[in-house]
């Protein structure tokens, strides 16, 4: 299954402005000019492939010229040089090209969110593809209070991204028809669904397929300055949970307050080509599929439970008997797996649709045969990487750029201000967040590590830039498909409309959620996630 945000790549076709909208005002014009710039930039496969070779030449021209940094870790450390410097190591040489050529297999199978996701997916495809994923968000959305639908769509479009684009394609259609059922601006209902589905996408009570991708690339930056660094995937599920229930009620309190009075009242005859649309209830034997996948889930959660609680639990660790460290931590992913193929292949069983081994293995081989793109990019992002580490580049930046804040005085908290805001922007150019953590890593992970960070906090501000300017920059893969349905409801609409109808949430979502971080992180002092620190010490 393609995963938008979290593990595809995005497609960058090009989204035709109507010129009486793109001249509306300045900054639609600047918005449109981000947009063509992006436009410009070459496909990120293509991307990762240039910038392989790049990394090549550089290394070879810093080789040449022995450019070197004071290494600052301590001596002892592992992978520190006798002379207590880092020297770029030249790929533009014989014993580069031998080390390119015997490491492109191994770079690209030893990639660790490579696997990580794809057996994280195999899970998520028997839930999604036996119905429980679709019916279970029917249930969330079409069963609540008036008062409380616009939060509870905000609310079912972050907890959509463990199933990928079932947000997009499900939720996000069903909440303007459910707004408009509700004689409300439907507009409004497509707005509250894309800002919990897209602008919140790294916010979730589970951890998902995004959680092992970032963290492994994560992982591969810090062991530029500790060969040893490990980072799971659960190390920011502290501070992603709490942020679920923050980006629910921003993005409500923006619905409400903001996006709906500027709509104004639907006029029907604004409608471009609407048929007449309907949302199929939750029948009676999906809601027995519902209650029978839920109580196998919390069946299996008390099973793992004990192995976890009790002191001597069989998943802790062997050796000093805690969950930091334990094989619960490490084989997360595996638990991710086991946690959505059991409920699915129930409800599966319930209501028909897994009836053989069959329909469970095409399920698993659906969910697989949709990510080809993804190992593509996969392939060019972990050489990369892998030229990154070697040549040490990344280090000499990082050395660089930690000394350049030094000077400036610009190493607190602060400094994550900038990043967040950094990240945000690139956003607008390189939307997939696999693409864009793989560029931006291997430099601002070791350099913040440097200024006296953890990885894990590093991690947890990035999501944050990277989601909040999910809503407003057209080289998001499913900007289309929403332009498209928007266009639905008011068939003049365009790029420029959009965008200006989802600007506020993001504004709101930076603002609030930043200062969230640094309440949490900085001011509370509470860990992002289990085992996760504050504070880097070598």
């Amino acid at each position: 299954m393609s995963q938008s945000k979290q593990t595809s790549v995005n497609d960058k076709d090009p989204v035709n402005v109507p010129s009486d909208i793109a001249s509306s005002n300045g900054f639609v014009r600047f918005l449109n000019i981000v947009e063509r710039l992006g436009n410009l930039l070459p496909h990120p496969i293509t991307l990762f492939a240039m910038f392989c070779a790049a990394v090549v030449v550089i290394s070879g021209i810093a080789g040449y010229f022995e450019l070197s940094v004071v290494d600052p870790r301590p001596e002892g450390t592992a992978g520190r040089s006798p002379d207590g410097l880092i020297h770029v190591v030249s790929l533009l040489s014989a014993e580069g090209l031998q080390r390119i050529v015997s490491g492109l297999v191994t770079n690209f199978t030893g990639f660790t969110p490579l696997g990580t996701v794809l057996v994280a997916l195999l899970g998520v495809g028997i839930a999604e593809r036996s119905g429980l994923l679709s019916a279970g968000m029917r249930l969330l959305v079409m069963g609540t209070s008036k008062r409380l639908v616009t939060y509870t769509i905000v609310f079912a479009g972050i907890v959509s991204n463990t199933a990928s684009e079932l947000g997009y394609v499900v939720l996000i259609p069903m909440a303007a028809m459910i707004f408009h059922s509700l004689g409300r601006h439907p507009l409004a209902g497509l707005a509250a669904a894309f800002a919990g589905v897209s602008g919140g996408y790294s916010a979730n009570l589970l951890l998902g397929t995004v959680d092992p991708l970032l963290s492994g690339i994560t992982e591969a930056a810090a062991r530029m300055i500790d060969p040893v660094y490990s980072v799971g995937p659960e190390v920011n599920w502290y501070f992603m949970f709490a942020s679920t229930f923050l980006i629910t009620l921003l993005g409500g309190l923006v619905t409400e307050k903001i996006v709906e009075p500027k709509l104004g009242k639907y006029d029907i005859s604004e409608a471009g080509d609407l048929d007449e649309q309907t949302m199929e209830k939750v029948s009676d034997i999906e809601k027995r599929g519902l209650k029978l996948a839920g109580l196998s889930a919390l069946v299996f959660s008390m099973l793992l439970a004990l192995t976890i609680i009790p002191e001597g639990g069989a998943l802790r660790h062997p050796e000093t008997g805690l969950v930091a460290g334990s094989p619960f931590l490490k084989g997360i992913v595996a638990f991710i797996f086991i946690g959505f193929a059991i409920p699915g292949l129930v409800y599966g069983k319930v209501v028909g649709s897994m009836k053989k081994d069959t329909d469970v293995i095409n399920a698993m081989s659906h969910s697989m045969s949709t990510m080809g793109m993804y190992i593509v990019l996969v392939f060019f992002a972990s050489q990369f990487v892998a030229f990154f580490s070697w040549t040490n580049l990344g280090a000499v930046l990082a050395v660089g750029g930690a000394q350049a804040l030094s000077t400036i005085g610009l190493t607190g908290p602060l400094v994550f201000v900038l990043f967040i805001m950094l990240c945000g922007f690139i956003n607008l150019m390189l939307g997939s967040a696999s693409a864009q953590w793989a560029v931006t890593a291997p430099i601002f992970v070791p350099m913040l590590m440097l200024v006296g960070y953890a990885p894990e906090t590093i991690q947890a501000a990035y999501r944050i830039g990277d989601s909040v300017t999910n809503l407003i920059t057209p080289m998001m893969s499913y900007f289309g498909l929403i332009l498209a349905v928007a266009c639905r409801y008011k068939k003049d609409l365009g790029i420029g409309t959009l965008i200006a109808t989802m600007l506020p949430y993001s504004i709101i979502f930076l603002i609030g959620w930043t200062m969230f971080f640094f309440l949490w992180v900085f001011i509370l002092g509470l860990p992002v996630g289990p085992g996760a620190a504050t504070y880097y010490t070598p």
